[in-house]
């Protein structure tokens, strides 16, 4: 299923995020792609509000891997940035990540084509800036969930 949302503030963002939230569970993978500043950290700190997990969400890109663990009984959230990791799945194994990747939602920005192997699940997130935008703040997100696990998820819910 794929679903486009047209996204006018960076608040906006962090609200969809919070809205995915609730989709979300154990195990899921979640990739954002977008040119840099689209909003793809904005996207993920919604996520970690929605979540409720503990610790700022902010980019990732100094450190490669955050883990932000549960405040509560949902689970942790792992916010990646894969835009300097070129081994892939090799590279993600080698950040030694003090959780289990099954029981924790995990966030890639600039994951495509670096981390698909880690299962054959995810949500594709992928967030442009509008052509023409005068304010700068217009993104057209396009979410597309592959495999058995959003066949059934109705991803039109985050348009209302």
């Amino acid at each position: 299923m794929n679903v486009q949302i047209t996204v006018n503030s960076p608040e906006q963002m962090r609200e969809l995020g919070l809205h995915l939230a609730k989709l979300l569970r154990a195990g899921d993978l979640v990739m954002l792609n977008g040119e840099l500043g689209a909003g793809k950290t904005t996207l993920t700190r919604g996520l970690g509000e929605g979540l409720g997990v503990r610790g700022a969400v902010t980019s990732p890109t100094f450190v490669i891997a955050r883990v932000h663990p549960s405040l509560g009984d949902g689970p942790p959230l792992v916010h990646v940035d894969a835009y300097r990791l070129g081994g892939g799945l090799d590279e993600m194994e080698d950040l030694d990540l003090d959780v289990s990747l099954t029981d924790s939602v995990i966030v890639v920005e600039w994951g495509e084509g670096k981390v698909e192997e880690l299962t054959d699940d995810r949500l594709d997130v992928v967030i442009h800036r509008a052509v023409g935008d005068t304010t700068d703040e217009v993104r057209h997100v396009t979410l597309t969930g592959l495999g058995e696990r959003w066949a059934t998820i109705d991803l039109s819910v985050l348009a209302a």
